[in-house]
């Protein structure tokens, strides 16, 4: 299957799904998310949304698929940040987001680490990729460097609370996970 190919075929599709390296998969199992997880991509996005009110960025959370046109691969990331003219045009996929944060999951963190951060990198935009664990209350952001093409990790401290240096935004770990 082309990557056109599947976004006329997903746009009938009653659930939603990735599209990687050609192959489609399934985005949730039968169950869905679990609550830990749904409660940390709402607090983020909350926390985002207000901060960047009133700004030409706007934050989309779950159901905006990212498409990454270098590879064609399109993804559903938990949370984005797009501050791009197009990206806010657009009605069913993102192609600039300046932030993407993936709340973890046992059936997802591998992945997210490896093979989908790689193609994430691939995004010109993309100045930050942040990776939170709501069951182990901990986080990590990689960073874009000026040359473009390294990342920094920098592990997360729960006292420092998660910072999202992209959109100049210092979250405390209480409201990171509050009723989680």
């Amino acid at each position: 299957m082309t990557a056109q190919e599947f976004a006329a075929w997903e746009l009938d599709e009653p659930e939603r799904h990735e599209f990687f390296r050609g192959e489609v998969f399934r985005v949730f199992g039968m169950g869905g998310a679990r609550r830990e997880h749904v409660r940390v991509t709402m607090n983020i996005s909350r926390a985002l949304e207000n901060h960047l009110h009133g700004t030409p960025c706007q934050t989309f959370m779950a159901d905006m698929k990212v498409h990454v046109a270098a590879t064609g691969d399109m993804f559903y990331p938990d949370v984005l940040v797009t501050c791009d003219a197009c990206d806010l045009t657009a009605s069913l996929e993102m192609r600039h987001p300046k932030l993407i944060v993936e709340v973890l999951s046992p059936s997802t963190a591998t992945f997210d680490r490896g093979d989908k951060f790689l193609t994430y990198r691939m995004i010109d935009a993309l100045e930050e990729y942040a990776l939170v664990n709501p069951h182990a209350k901990a986080f990590e952001v990689y960073r874009r460097q000026p040359n473009g093409t390294d990342w920094l990790l920098k592990p997360g401290k729960v006292e420092a609370g998660l910072v999202l240096q992209s959109v100049g935004l210092p979250l405390a770990s209480d409201l990171l996970f509050e009723n989680v």
